[in-house]
């Protein structure tokens, strides 16, 4: 299982052009499409404090943000550091 999780919908192309940055930058995620599962949906509400937009991103179970939070931390080195705690600290 990733430590990344993605929650998204079919049809947002911001959750299209998120998963494409995750997969270039070579972070493996797992994907949750709201839109298709109730269960989903609620799992999303919980997790997310009720976010309304998607994509919300989690790292190691730790809500980000969205698409825009995400390139924020790739490009202040950040998002580095946070896979690196993911991933308990080893490098790779």
């Amino acid at each position: 299982m990733a430590r990344v999780k993605v929650y998204s919908t079919g049809v947002c192309p911001i959750c299209q052009k998120a998963k494409t940055l995750l997969e270039k930058w070579g972070i493996p995620f797992d994907e949750v499409r709201i839109d298709l599962s109730p269960v989903a949906m609620r799992e999303f509400s919980q997790v997310t404090e009720n976010a309304r937009t998607v994509p919300q991103i989690l790292i190691d179970g730790q809500c980000i943000g969205g698409f825009a939070e995400l390139t924020e931390l790739h490009m202040d080195g950040a998002l580095d550091a946070l896979m690196d705690h993911a991933r308990g600290g080893l490098a790779g």
